[in-house]
This record gives C-alpha cells, sequence and structure tokens, in this order.
C-alpha cells in the first residue's frame, strides 16, 4: 500500500513478501498497491483461511496450542524464527538438536501417554530453553 503515497514498502515489507510470493506477484502488489480481498489473499498464501468469525477460530486455534507440549511449542517456535537466518545443514542440524531434547522428556512423554490412553494431556510448565541450542 505504500506505493500509494509514493513510498517503497517499510517494516521490512521489502525482505518478508518475496518470500511469500513468486516475484512477479510481489512485484505486481508492490507496484500497484492494488488491494487483495481475503479469498485470494488465501490462495496467495498471505493467509491461512477465512472464517465467518474469526474471534472465535483464533480462540480455538490458541485453546488447542496451548493444549500441546509447551516444550515442543517452544521450541517450534525457536526452530521456525532461526529457519530464515540458517542454512539446510545449519538448519537440520538445529532440528536434529531440538529433537533430541524434546525425546524422553517429562513432556514429551506426557503426550505420548496421554495420547495412547486417549486423554487430555497434563502438562508441566515448558522447561527446554532452546536458545542455548545453535551452533
Amino acid at each position: 500500500m505504500e506505493i500509494r503515497w509514493g513510498l517503497v514498502p517499510d517494516m521490512a515489507g521489502s525482505r518478508i513478501l518475496p518470500r511469500l510470493l513468486r516475484d512477479d506477484v510481489a512485484r505486481e502488489l508492490t507496484f500497484s498497491g492494488r488491494i487483495v480481498e481475503a479469498q485470494e489473499a488465501v490462495a496467495l498464501g498471505l493467509a491461512t483461511r477465512v472464517c465467518d468469525d474469526p474471534l472465535v477460530a483464533a480462540s480455538s486455534l490458541a485453546a488447542e496450542i496451548a493444549g500441546k507440549s509447551p516444550d515442543a511449542v517452544r521450541a517450534a517456535k525457536f526452530l521456525f524464527e532461526q529457519a530464515g537466518q540458517l542454512d539446510d545443514h545449519q538448519g537440520l542440524a538445529l532440528e536434529t538438536r531440538l529433537q533430541l531434547a524434546l525425546l524422553g522428556s517429562r513432556n514429551q512423554m506426557e503426550a505420548a501417554r496421554a495420547g495412547m490412553q486417549k486423554r487430555p494431556p497434563e502438562f508441566r510448565p515448558a522447561s527446554l530453553d532452546p536458545t542455548g541450542m545453535l551452533e
């Protein structure tokens, strides 16, 4: 939208948009300032889904994530935050280190037990600190 005000993309838009879209689509949207409607945003990969009640959908997703192992969620967040800064070898090495740290941990074992027993898991607060796992 910045083009409408005689500006270039800001707030990291020039770095993020080319990672999300094909180059021609990123350029077309940047140069035109065209507004993308919800269904097109989903088709382009700029939005995950369209919901009749976004607050209910977001609350439901948040509750679903909150019901997962806090260690695994924390590690997955860290992994995705680092992914863009690491080459393939470093990214796979970090993934392996995180997975090994999770395997057999208290919350991982509880997730497995609860799944096998078909009951909701009872997790303890997160104990894995993935930030020390970078090379």
